[in-house]
């Protein structure tokens, strides 16, 4: 995820962690807003920079789903996206045809 948002944001996250139970993967990442961003929450924007990421989020839906796929060696049943602004949190949630090979 970090690298992912690092290639298409310009900027990635200073912290992520990534929790899998039976076929769910949460990711919870910490930082990573572009200076536009923040500049617009510092002008009171927070619903258009929440409006634009999860915009965003849907247009990388397929590579996003593609690599987690790729990583787990499961089919990705259902995605979806979220971000918290105060404390800034953004949390990429999966639903896997069953739990991860290994």
């Amino acid at each position: 995820m970090v690298g992912l948002k690092k290639e298409f944001y310009g900027k990635g996250p200073t912290k992520a962690k990534t929790y899998i139970n039976d076929n769910y993967v949460l990711c919870v990442l910490q930082g990573g807003l572009t200076r536009n961003e923040e500049t617009l929450l510092a002008a009171g924007e927070e619903g258009l920079v929440r409006e634009f990421r999860l915009r965003f989020q849907e247009a990388m839906a397929d590579a996003t789903t593609e690599a987690v796929e790729r990583l787990t060696g499961r089919h990705v049943l259902g995605y979806h996206s979220q971000i918290v602004f105060d404390p800034e949190y953004t949390f990429e949630i999966f639903v896997l045809d069953g739990p991860p090979a290994r």
